[in-house]
């Protein structure tokens, strides 16, 4: 990919930073804040509707959701969810302990406190709200935060319910877990002046700092969702949703607007070609008896099932849909999502790809003929009940018109490899209004000046300490407090008698390795990391053994650490085992070190490590070999 010229292509970007709070209970209600992976002790089935607003209108969003037809089915049990998350009971009081560290978190950001705090509720209907709504208030406005020689201006902090879990799909039905509904996250929304993909990346690391320097938020993968909001000159608002990976933030902006430019220039291919928006007609043809005897897997089944194949013309797109707009995402790609989502169908085919996947170049010569498609047309064709393909189809004609104008205001997923997805229209003015179950909360000034007196350190002042009394360099300073594990990291430091070295180093750059090997290290618990710690402080094991005993634990979750150390045999060897080794190797090794004084050395230190690794440190093997050769020697 060409680096491009962010400033000239006009790049903003707008910054949302989603975090969990580290709550007892949750926002509305007195569950815990817990995840849980037992069978679920009840499900209920829901069926979600949109509703017009004060004015009489739907948001468009909502709309979208409600024309899938689909229905949920919610899994719960009754340590982790109650009426409230049912929408049996109407919501509590908002949780005090979430809306104190809220306000502590605008205090630390330099923002503005409301006087009063009021929730709202932003309608959502895709299922992961069981009410059809989320609840959100606005904690504080106008802050900012240093980025370098910038201050990043931050709209407004706000506190919100985060949403049920979505478990999968079995036909029409979406199944969700509401133990995440209704967990309380903070949101700080920055304005759009973030300019390059870099920026993006520091600017969501800034606010990290800051949310973990707290010590009142949760850790581990799906607590700290980032958003994005990205446009360029002549392209479009499209906000990108769910990016986990700040390692990620960068590559999501350099794609997008990698994906808009090249949308502008089939813009343009378009309009050189004459391509029109009434050429674009809803007019589909059944094509099924062209694949009566096709080999095409999906088509056929589809064929044998009584299902129907239906084709659209897109005139003057020939070539286009097989257009690489960002890696492995074409504008054939993006209208296969449109299809999935609108019609719900497995996907869609399109003469730009074929022939393949068993469809033959004769298939295609009569469809076109059928089609009176010429050469520079596409066919787009797509096999299902009669009434999905239908509304696949209008989706994909919705989404070549989309193309004539340029770029779509949409709202995309993240995916894990830096691309994204289609998920929605961008939201309506319409999808905000009062919660009516949940009293106003008044914030004091005095309240707001105590917490304001004594706020916790912030990231900087941190790590100058961390390298003042810790030992740290500046380096494994900066990586402690750019992990989630910043807070463990200090408790471990305070309770074990260990080498802050040897702790940072572990949560750091030894947990980045063991996650490239495919360890779940996120699996090991915090009580874990202490007991280990303490017991490497100990002497009971070396530090060599921590990632084994780390990996171990990973895939042996609820027990104790020394259950490793057993079963991995990594208990510390005694000075008299260490020594009949030494002597053991040293007498199988005679002839050897007996020719080749020199070596002699490393020779059995080499192979008194590769025999005791784990279970002995090497500075006291060292000792030993040194202290064992001279005795050989005076012997020999």
């Amino acid at each position: 990919m060409v680096a491009a010229d962010y400033e000239k292509l006009g790049l903003k970007v707008g910054l949302e930073v989603h975090q969990q709070l580290n709550t007892k209970t949750k926002l509305f209600c007195d569950c815990r804040t817990e995840l849980f992976k037992e069978r679920p002790e009840i499900t209920f089935l829901r069926r979600l509707r949109p509703t017009q607003s004060e004015l009489g209108q739907i948001d468009p969003v909502a709309l979208f959701e409600f024309q899938k037809g689909v229905k949920i089915l919610y899994d719960g049990n009754k340590e982790t969810s109650c009426l409230v998350e049912m929408d049996e009971e109407p919501p509590h009081d908002l949780n005090r302990e979430a809306l104190e560290t809220a306000l502590i978190i605008s205090l630390m950001l330099g923002a503005n406190p409301l006087d009063e705090i009021h929730v709202m509720r932003k309608t959502v209907i895709d299922g992961s709200n069981t009410t059809g709504f989320q609840r959100t208030c606005c904690v504080a406005f106008n802050g900012g935060i240093d980025i370098k020689e910038k201050v990043v201006p931050i709209q407004h902090i706000g506190l919100e319910e985060d949403a049920a879990r979505k478990m999968g799909a079995e036909g029409d039905t979406l199944r969700y877990r509401i133990d995440r509904l209704c967990i309380p996250l903070v949101e700080v929304a920055t304005s759009p002046v973030i300019y390059t993909p870099k920026e993006a990346e520091e600017v969501a690391l800034a606010i990290g700092r800051i949310l973990r320097a707290t010590g009142r938020v949760k850790r581990g993968l799906g607590t700290i969702r980032q958003d994005l909001n990205i446009s360029i000159t002549d392209g479009a608002l499209v906000e990108i949703k769910g990016v986990q990976e700040l390692e990620l933030v960068s590559l999501v902006v350099e794609n997008e607007v990698q994906r808009q430019l090249n949308l502008l220039k089939i813009k343009e291919e378009l309009a050189k070609r004459g391509a029109k928006k009434d050429e674009i007609k809803d007019e589909f043809v059944d094509v099924t008896s062209v694949f009566r005897k096709t080999k095409c897997k999906i088509i056929h089944s589809a064929v044998e099932e009584g299902k129907h194949v239906l084709a659209v013309r897109l005139p003057r797109f020939g070539g286009l849909l097989k257009k690489e707009l960002m890696p492995n995402v074409r504008l054939g790609t993006e209208m296969a999502d449109r299809a999935g989502h609108w019609g719900r169908v497995g996907g869609i085919f399109h003469t730009d790809e074929l022939p393949a996947y068993g469809i033959t170049v004769e298939e295609i010569k009569t469809l076109m003929q059928t089609m009176n498609a010429k050469q520079d047309d596409t066919v787009v064709l797509a096999a299902d009940i009669f009434e999905n393909v239908v509304d696949a189809l209008k989706a994909v004609n919705g989404r070549a018109m989309e193309a004539l104008k340029g770029i779509p205001n949409e709202t995309r997923a993240a995916k894990p490899d830096g691309s994204t997805r289609y998920s929605r229209p961008r939201p309506g003015a319409t999808r905000m209004y009062p919660e009516t179950d949940v009293p106003p909360t008044e914030i004091p000034r005095p309240y707001v000046e105590r917490l304001n007196k004594y706020l916790p350190e912030l990231p900087e002042q941190k790590m100058q300490r961390f390298i003042r009394d810790y030992g740290l360099n500046e380096k494994l300073s900066k990586q402690v407090l750019n992990s989630e594990f910043t807070q463990l990291f200090e408790e471990t430091i305070e309770r074990s008698n260990i080498s802050p070295t040897i702790v940072a180093v572990t949560l750091t750059e030894t947990l980045k390795a063991l996650n490239r090997e495919s360890v779940e290290v996120k699996n090991v618990s915090d009580k874990q990391f202490l007991e280990l710690f303490h017991l490497v402080g100990l002497g009971h094991v070396v530090k060599e053994a921590i990632p084994d005993i780390i990996a171990w634990l990973s895939r042996h979750k609820n027990v104790k650490t020394i259950e490793a150390i057993e079963a991995l045999s990594l208990s510390m060897l005694s000075q008299k085992e260490l020594e009949n080794i030494v002597d053991s190797l040293i007498e199988e090794n005679r002839k050897l070190l007996l020719e080749n004084e020199k070596r002699a050395f490393g020779v059995i230190m080499g192979l008194t490590m590769k025999k005791v690794r784990g279970k002995a440190e090497a500075g006291v093997v060292s000792e030993i070999v040194n202290r064992r050769l001279t005795l050989f020697k005076k012997k020999s």
